[in-house]
């Protein structure tokens, strides 16, 4: 039976390159893999999912009004063994919904990799929906620079400090965010305040 799975973690997690690492591992094994991205995350180009640690693969680009369920359905990707998804917190609920659509009606698994929390600490929509209907969640960890572990994705501005005003969605890498446990974060946000 085919599940539909999240794996999250903050920024610098290793998501992509687990993602990547997956899609190796179907393939080696003869499966036909169907690699996504939503459309927003422009950030190694668009059609390419890439990782920190030098991994990369090509993969379609999700546009925001695309179904996902008729681009299973209707394209060539009918007779794929597996969907594996970076960056779904990007996606809508709408095309979360219409993955697990695919779990349910065709047995294909759908692995989903991406944050859970924006620079706010404010869930994504996509992240929020897979919370409500995957079959399996699961964190990927990684650590503060005090050696905790990180649950929050510091964005920083151009001078380093820690943005906490803005939209959901600034595409950016190492240079734009940091992942931070909540106490570092907090008490950087207070020294800051203080500074003025």
């Amino acid at each position: 039976m085919a599940k539909l799975y999240f794996k999250y973690g903050a920024m610098d997690s290793s998501k992509s390159a687990q993602a990547l690492m997956t899609k190796f591992n179907y393939e080696e094994k003869g499966r036909s893999v169907w690699l996504i991205k939503p459309f927003t995350d422009n950030r190694d180009g668009q059609g390419l999912v890439r990782s920190r640690i030098g991994l990369e693969a090509k993969a379609d680009v999700i546009s925001r009004t695309d179904d996902l369920y008729d681009s299973f359905i209707t394209g060539v990707h009918r007779n794929t063994d597996v969907i594996i998804a970076d960056e779904c917190q990007f996606f809508s609920p709408e095309q979360i919904d219409e993955l697990r659509r695919i779990v349910d009606e065709h047995d294909i698994p759908v692995l989903c990799f991406g944050l859970r929390t924006d620079f706010q600490t404010k869930l994504f929509p996509g992240s929020r929906r897979l919370f409500e209907i995957a079959d399996s969640i699961t964190e990927i960890k990684t650590i503060c620079a005090c050696g905790k572990k990180a649950t929050v994705n510091a964005r920083l501005d151009n001078k380093g400090k820690i943005v906490t005003k803005g939209d959901q969605v600034f595409i950016g890498g190492n240079e734009s965010y940091e992942a931070m446990c909540h106490q570092c974060w907090k008490s950087k946000i207070k020294e800051q305040a203080e500074s003025k």
